[in-house]
């Protein structure tokens, strides 16, 4: 369990070789419990109109409304896209737990973050994966002024979900 919510299970030697490609049920509640859901547009602490499960870009008006089930068909639309940014810029093979927290964290911070991170550049050439998690991750915590404890709890449940 990561902060309540299941946790898919590794695939152990001999399991399917199939990596993963979209976010597993758990990762998505992952994602939901540290959004949260805003049914009215809002700027966010950088500033930035958002919706829904942090749904940001040029659709979203200030004013705008959208009903619960808009919210979760933009989430699905906005993790295809985050979840293909994954599977593109990470070479190594990944589990569902790590995928699922790289797209969590990517989705939090941005494909172009992941692009350029230390963590990509670490987890690319062949660091072992844990320890890339568990030291690159808590990097990314800080708001204008400092760590925010969102952050600073969303990135742990990220490492906790990546290394179990």
């Amino acid at each position: 369990m990561v902060y309540g919510y299941p946790i898919a299970k590794k695939v152990e030697a001999g399991g399917s070789s199939e990596e993963p490609s979209r976010t597993s049920e758990a990762g998505i509640a992952l994602i939901k419990m540290f959004e949260g859901c805003e049914l009215t547009a809002y700027v966010d602490a950088v500033g930035v109109l958002t919706i829904g499960y942090g749904h940001t870009g040029s659709d979203v008006y200030a004013g705008q409304t959208i009903t619960f089930e808009d919210a979760e068909e933009l989430l699905r639309k906005d993790l295809e896209w985050f979840e293909k940014q994954v599977v593109d810029l990470i070479v190594p093979p990944l589990n569902q737990n790590e995928f699922d927290a790289t797209v969590s964290f990517t989705f939090n911070v941005g494909a172009g973050a992941l692009k350029t991170s230390t963590f990509r550049k670490r987890i690319n050439q062949g660091d072992n994966k844990a320890r890339c998690f568990q030291e690159e991750f808590p990097k990314w915590v800080n708001g204008n002024n400092g760590p925010l404890p969102g952050l600073v709890r969303r990135r742990d449940a990220e490492v906790e979900l990546a290394t179990s």
